[in-house]
């Protein structure tokens, strides 16, 4: 008897397959017309509406690897959802298996050797409750609703990177499902071509099922921001490049363009100070008190827990939402004008843009010791477009890249890859790797030579 295929309104699958595959799998598996399928395929920004085939809500490793080679040997597209906070809706997709592993929230933390390992399904909310029980973190994301797995493999910016290096440089090793389903270890001494990979190049090489990092002594820090009408955003844009130009390790500082709640443009700056020493904090942070004055300064000691929150209200879940990002080639007169030119005003008082600076640590790293390549002392021009209402969206987008587009004379090569929106192609996947992207092409010929991992932005190989 011919056993024929099971067409759904999104997808293809042999249907004995499909048994034996909900058979071996433990966690939920979740059809279109399941309860709380339209919920698992939420992702953070609202403009993605994908309807995958399967959502597999796997609760261990062995779920993983049956996800793995059903989608494999179906031949089915594969999404990855981590925390789902990726701005271009890489977590889930259309007419394929996402490979959910948020119901994976395991965290061990030891005090004793400074480090913590954590599962793919982990937020940086979450893993900063458990390590900072002992007193302890590590670099992580700016929103706290942001998975551990997107940040860390697409390199880890945060505000302790300037002292400790990215997320990626914190990892000591991860366990992962590669394409042909094999679970792997990969460290400094297991698998080290896979570990290089896996430091900046996202999820193009498998499913990281769990990830253990290098942990620091991270008590209160000294935080939060200044305001400063945008009538003067030159100025303070000016006052920002000198005295970021002379910024230790333990400090890294944030400018930004935003809407205040009562409807005011603003130009903020926002630090974090996470160095032992609360007086010299005091002492390095005095000229941006001084400056102006702001018209209001909510710079002061912290839990270190409370500094991670500070975006959490500007970036909840379910707004629309496009984004553009660059570095910038310093940040002269002229690329102050133009972007003073585009956020007087703002395109909506959701949106934000924010100038990074970049430096200490992770600028001190090889740039080809792993496959984040972009380590040069910078700043980085981050547009990160918020709005409500879907009718609008023309309107905030045709302004994003009219602003990207308006920045472009001052930019240089490079370009953090978890910051690339879906419409930008493999010519920017490229500028995101530099030198390395040739070596990446090379791994993903031997680890995945078919492509199975394509939904990310994809080495190709």
């Amino acid at each position: 008897m011919i056993a024929h295929e099971t067409h759904t309104a999104s997808g293809f699958y042999s249907p004995e397959a499909f048994m034996a595959f909900r058979t071996a799998v433990q966690g939920p598996i979740l059809l279109p017309d399941a309860a709380g399928y339209d919920q698992a395929r939420k992702v953070w920004n609202a403009m993605i509406d994908r309807r995958p085939c399967l959502i597999v809500q796997c609760i261990n490793t062995a779920d993983v690897v049956h996800a793995v080679n059903f989608a494999r040997t179906q031949q089915l597209p594969v999404a990855i959802r981590g925390g789902a906070h990726n701005a271009a809706g890489l977590a889930v997709c259309d007419n394929g298996l996402v490979i959910d592993l948020s119901l994976m929230k395991e965290i061990v933390v030891d005090p004793a050797t400074m480090t913590a390992r954590a599962q793919g399904g982990v937020l940086w909310g979450e893993f900063d409750q458990a390590t900072q029980q002992h007193g302890l973190a590590t670099t992580g994301g700016v929103v706290t609703t942001t998975g551990i797995a997107g940040l860390t493999l697409g390199g880890g910016i945060g505000w302790l990177m300037g002292k400790y290096g990215l997320s990626c440089d914190n990892l000591l090793s991860v366990e992962i499902v590669t394409a042909d389903g094999q679970v792997r270890t990969a460290s400094r001494t297991q698998n080290e071509d896979l570990f290089w990979a896996v430091r900046g190049a996202g999820g193009n090489f498998g499913v990281v099922t769990s990830f253990e990092y290098q942990l620091h002594r991270v008590g209160k820090v000294l935080g939060g921001m200044v305001l400063h009408p945008i009538s003067r955003a030159k100025e303070v844009l000016q006052f920002y490049r000198e005295f970021t130009a002379t910024a230790p390790d333990e400090l890294t500082t944030y400018a930004g363009a935003l809407t205040s709640p009562d409807g005011h443009p603003m130009l903020a700056i926002v630090l974090c100070y996470c160095g032992a020493d609360m007086e010299e904090g005091e002492r390095l942070i005095a000229p941006v008190r001084q400056f102006g004055p702001p018209m209001v300064d909510m710079l002061r000691p912290m839990p270190y827990l409370e500094q991670q929150t500070l975006f959490d209200a500007a970036a909840p879940h379910g707004l629309q939402s496009y984004w553009k990002a660059n570095q910038l080639d310093g940040l002269t007169d002229e690329a102050i004008d133009t972007f003073v030119k585009y956020v007087s005003p703002i395109s909506s008082p959701r949106t934000a843009v924010l100038i990074e600076h970049h430096h200490g640590a992770m600028s001190r790293v090889d740039p080809e010791a792993t496959a984040f390549r972009h380590r040069e002392e910078c700043y980085d021009l981050v547009i990160l477009s918020l709005w409500t209402d879907p009718k609008d969206s023309p309107t905030h987008v045709r302004w994003t890249r009219e602003f990207f587009e308006a920045m472009k004379p001052f930019y240089r090569h490079g370009v953090y890859v978890n910051a690339l929106s879906d419409d930008e192609g493999n010519d920017r996947v490229r500028a995101a790797y530099g030198v390395n992207y040739d070596r990446l092409v090379e791994l993903k010929r031997l680890y995945d030579p078919a492509n199975l991992f394509r939904i990310n932005n994809n080495i190709v190989p």
